[in-house]
């Protein structure tokens, strides 16, 4: 098989967004404080407690002009006086480090996105994946929507929370993973197996298609199970991040306790 290439973390990421938000700000300066280039604060929220916290992780800060915020992140957003600059690329690990400190279990799950380009999408899987007990998502390089402000505030900011995985082949990862135990589950409308028979009785790693063409053939033949989620007959279909949920609960219901 061919070995799979290091991937340049920074090809499905931009070089800087704004996280908002005191709540984000909190999941960050907790999980992945590197993260965190900068914050700019209002004087209301550049409260003690606040101030401690980024002076203790060495982030610099500076409080905001009353027009900056709308500035630096639109009018629109709720913002409670807390913007952050992140570094998203350093969010995200190599697919072969991941790998090498990888020890699966029937209780391991992983959740690998086959091209979504909805950041919705990418950021609500990621919020289930870390919900459901997943030791982390998988991110293609290419035809992939990025790590963005928009995926971090949709995950409510769960993109701390859950390693994200840089991958450069979707089928070479597939392959290596299946070699270490995985049991590969591509998620279709047409699978030949309902989501409520299944034994979740392996590692798992869960497929989720892209919004419109779903799983590449290529990769769908890699699968092991073809799960279906049955719903009622007056929908057509359930859309990409609904599904990862559905599945996600249902291998909980299993697993946690």
């Amino acid at each position: 098989m061919k070995k799979f290439r290091p991937s340049n973390r920074r090809r499905h990421t931009e070089e800087k967004i704004y996280m908002y938000g005191r709540h984000a700000l909190e999941e960050a300066l907790l999980k992945a404080p590197h993260t965190v280039r900068k914050v700019f604060l209002s004087s209301e929220a550049a409260d003690r407690e606040i101030r401690s916290g980024l002076s203790k992780r060495g982030i610099p800060f500076s409080i905001m002009k009353p027009k900056e915020a709308a500035h630096l992140v639109g009018k629109e957003a709720t913002h409670q006086g807390v913007i952050a600059v992140v570094d998203p690329s350093s969010l995200v690990m190599d697919f072969n480090t991941f790998k090498k400190n990888l020890r699966p279990t029937e209780e391991t799950i992983l959740v690998l996105l086959d091209e979504l380009t909805d950041p919705q999408n990418v950021g609500a899987i990621i919020r289930s994946a870390a919900a459901f007990g997943a030791s982390g998502v998988l991110i293609p390089e290419h035809r992939q929507a990025p790590v963005t402000g928009a995926v971090v505030k949709v995950s409510a900011g769960m993109v701390f929370s859950v390693p994200l995985i840089s991958i450069g082949n979707v089928n070479y990862a597939v392959q290596d993973l299946k070699e270490i135990g995985f049991k590969a589950y591509g998620l279709v409308m047409d699978g030949t197996v309902n989501i409520s028979e299944e034994k979740f009785n392996a590692p798992s790693l869960f497929i989720v298609g892209n919004e419109g063409r779903g799983i590449r053939e290529k990769t769908l033949e890699l699968c092991d199970v073809r799960l279906r989620i049955p719903i009622d007959s007056k929908c057509e279909s359930l859309n990409a991040s609904v599904s990862a949920a559905v599945v996600l609960y249902k291998w909980s219901t299993q697993h946690l306790k």
